[in-house]
């Protein structure tokens, strides 16, 4: 069963304030506390769904991807939701480049040695209309860096290890003084010998040349929600480049292009098309055969229909992305006008206006009648 929204479950309206948020969940989770209902499933079901709608909206960064995604953007996917990208560096590689523009001294030092997450890919997937508005399965190909399975991951020949280094003595920085008008202070620098690592490779593996990664190709499979827009990011967490010493893996950005329709278009959750139709079928009114996202429907014009006359089509447009719902197909019918008539046909067409005679034609009529109020012809 699909979820509900986490406005409908507490009650709000999607406009809500952080105070209003909170006096709703107060009120709903009194209600329906465990503590208040023992043995009541039902009630224990619903504390479960308002604590879990109350987690999302309560903070500022889930709520703004729950706004733009649903359940999908808050880990309603099986792959971690469409998160805000995460790994592109935080303060600590602010500060850190701060640091190092002025020699990495002042008494502190950064290391740069630890476990680090592994980088991050994107992947740009073009995708059809049908499929972003249904969803689908998928089988991606990328070519990313792995561990080397000769040396796993440590870059030295198989049956050695890596030494300390003794330039550093596997600290991975070189320390010292320097006398300023302001005092002595300690500089730290990057050791030039093990480039941080505090420790070096005297054999380095011959699969990957001492870099203990190697490229692989890798087919992966990735599930698109329905309702998808173009541009819509799917992340697969750990899919992305392997961590340094011992880091997480980075993630994998799949983002979605949609290819454009022979037919339709899309606004928002709505699809419209256009029906070019006859004089005739406008005219005396006719059953029109309606392409749709779900095939072809039949659809009854009235006498009259003018050009430009656009028709709804309830529940036929694209499913909403948080998991409920459908949006409409729209019909905007054309008249064509014929370009070419023999001359029987035009002089049908002739007798047909003398036949209607001019005050048949109202709106025709009601135009001209305000041509002459303003300029008095």
């Amino acid at each position: 069963m699909a979820k509900r929204d986490y406005y409908e479950v507490l009650g709000l309206d999607k406009g809500a304030d952080e105070a209003a948020i909170k006096k709703a969940y107060r009120k709903l989770a009194m209600k329906y506390h465990p503590d208040r209902n023992p043995g009541d499933k039902e009630a224990e079901e619903k504390f479960k769904e308002i604590n879990e709608a109350y987690e999302v909206l309560s903070d500022a960064n889930k709520r703004a991807r729950y706004d733009q995604f649903g359940h999908a953007g808050v880990g309603g996917n099986g792959q971690g939701g469409f998160e805000g990208f995460s790994g592109f560096g935080g303060f600590d590689d602010i500060f850190g480049d701060i640091f190092d523009m002025f020699g990495g001294g002042f008494g502190s030092s950064r290391r740069r040695s630890g476990p680090q997450k592994g980088a991050d890919l994107k992947y740009e997937f073009t995708i059809t209309f049908e499929e972003a508005a249904f969803g689908a399965d998928k089988e991606i190909n990328i070519t990313r860096h792995e561990n080397c399975d000769k040396c796993h991951g440590t870059g030295a020949k198989a049956g050695t290890a890596k030494k300390t280094c003794p330039q550093c003595n596997g600290t991975g920085e070189i320390r010292y003084a320097q006398r300023t008008p302001l005092g002595q202070f300690v500089n730290v620098k990057t050791c030039d010998v093990c480039h941080g690592e505090g420790t070096i490779i005297e054999q380095s593996c011959e699969k990957c040349k001492g870099s203990g990664k190697i490229k692989r190709d890798r087919k992966i499979h990735i599930k698109i929600p329905a309702g998808v827009d173009n541009g819509s990011v799917i992340p697969l967490r750990g899919e992305g480049e392997p961590g340094i010493k011992g880091g997480p893996a980075g993630d994998l950005y799949i983002v979605i292009r949609v290819r454009p329709h022979e037919i339709f278009q899309r606004d928002g959750n709505d699809v419209l098309c256009e029906i070019p139709i006859t004089f005739v079928q406008a005219a005396l009114g006719d059953e029109l055969i309606v392409p749709t996202l779900d095939g072809k429907v039949k659809y009854k014009i009235p006498e009259g229909t003018q050009s430009g006359t656009i028709f709804r089509l309830k529940g036929k447009g694209i499913p909403n992305i948080r998991g409920y719902g459908r949006g409409d197909h729209y019909v905007k019918v054309v008249v064509e006008v014929p370009k070419k008539l023999n001359e029987k046909q035009k002089e049908l067409l002739r007798k047909f206006a003398d036949e209607m005679g001019e005050d048949v034609h109202e709106q025709r009529k009601t135009f001209f009648d305000k041509v002459k109020d303003v300029f008095g012809i």
